[in-house]
């Protein structure tokens, strides 16, 4: 074992769970005053939530030995069996249960993401229904296919650093099921559905920034040089990220925002998740700021296509997810880790990221639909009308966010 790498990665284990509560502020101040708390429920009860289900069953479905076909870990680690203070399989230089650890905040930040798509209208006994469903039909199995000991999409050689398809395309893909399942908030398009606290966002936006230096140098696994450019590329693409988007929507709207900033930095942070061990600084410029565009691009045709996808997880999260995977077969150079990518004479990893995105993307669609599918005819997905006036601090949690005495 390597003290050094044992240190960094329970500063990187900590600070990507400190993502979870900073994406709980950022949703937060995006929602109306009387949706604050709920929306802030949804984050922070999924660190509960699922950190039972990784220990029960999660980590072995996820990174167990195939049962066959790349598709699903065994029950080799059931009830995290036989994972200790040990090195394990996935690192030679830190604890079994360490990786683990690592590996369990990224499954409670996933389902979390997508509690966006569906902000101020689901009742929260559906949404933890939800969870537990899609944690461990959807997030679980391509975990596996992608990261586990035997998935196919790692078999094939799909490069995903720290989680463009396994977390953003595949969270974004199931936020827009979620979106149009549940369908419009009701004076949607019509009513003022404004972020009530800005500041709250911007902060949000800043702890993500921060843990997500976690989340992609930790990907590491080791406190090296891999792990050293992982974190300056981030730095870069979520600055890049955040500078092309005002410029956009400076071009678009005739002002630059701050909700445009801090977005734009979150686009840039997603889209070079999947590239950050794979890429050097250039690159990142350039992912991000296409990122900072591409995602700009598409929470303004959200409003043209008519869904209400409450606080744009697909199109930052979904959107940017996808070029970033498919950025990764164009940018990933052989000196930085992994394979060469198109621009470096490699044309064939730029259609293996095709494949696992379009594979991420058909199974969170198909798989999310049946989940809400069946749970609408079961318990019902969302607050009836006059919950929904009243807001879900009230009406779901009988609290309210602010109080003037």
């Amino acid at each position: 074992m390597n003290s050094g790498d044992i240190a960094w990665m329970l500063c990187a284990s900590a600070m990507v769970l400190f993502m979870t509560p900073g994406l709980a502020i950022f949703y937060g101040g995006l929602v109306r005053s009387k949706n604050v708390l709920g929306t802030i429920m949804h984050s922070f009860i999924i660190m509960g939530v699922v950190s039972i289900m990784w220990v029960l069953y999660g980590y072995t479905m996820a990174f167990g030995p195939d049962l066959g076909g790349g598709l699903l870990g065994g029950a080799k680690y059931l009830g995290l069996s036989g994972v200790g203070a040990d090195i394990g399989p996935y690192s030679d230089t830190i604890p079994h249960i360490l990786f683990c650890a690592f590996q369990l905040m990224f499954a409670v930040i996933t389902p979390a993401l997508i509690t966006g798509a569906f902000a101020e209208r689901m009742k929260f006994s559906a949404f933890l229904a939800f969870t537990i469903l899609w944690t461990t039909l959807v997030y679980f199995p391509v975990c596996h296919w992608v990261w586990g000991d035997g998935g196919w999409l790692g078999a094939m050689g799909a490069l995903d650093f720290a989680g463009g398809t396994v977390i953003h395309i595949n969270s974004g893909a199931a936020a827009l099921v979620c979106a149009l399942f549940l369908g419009k908030r009701k004076g949607y398009g019509t009513d003022q559905m404004h972020p009530h606290n800005l500041p709250l966002t911007i902060f949000g936006a800043g702890v993500l920034w921060f843990g997500w230096f976690g989340f992609n140098a930790g990907s590491a696994l080791a406190a090296d040089g891999t792990a050293s450019m992982a974190l300056f590329v981030t730095q870069v693409a979520a600055g890049t990220g955040a500078v092309l988007w005002i410029i956009a929507e400076w071009i678009y709207q005739g002002k630059p925002t701050t909700l445009g900033a801090a977005s734009g930095a979150v686009a840039g942070l997603v889209a070079i998740t999947p590239a950050a061990g794979f890429v050097g600084p250039v690159a990142s410029i350039i992912i991000g700021g296409v990122a900072g565009v591409l995602c700009y691009g598409a929470v303004v045709m959200k409003g043209k296509l008519g869904y209400d996808d409450a606080l744009d997880v697909v199109g930052i999260h979904g959107v940017g997810g996808l070029w970033g995977a498919l950025a990764t077969g164009l940018f990933a150079a052989e000196v930085y880790g992994g394979v060469n990518g198109l621009f470096y004479g490699n044309a064939n990893q730029f259609v293996i990221q095709g494949i696992g995105a379009v594979a991420a993307i058909a199974y969170s669609l198909i798989l999310t639909a049946i989940i809400l599918k069946v749970l609408d005819a079961v318990l019902g997905l969302r607050v009836d009308d006059e919950e929904e006036y009243q807001g879900l601090d009230v009406s779901q949690h009988s609290e309210v966010g602010y109080r003037i005495v």
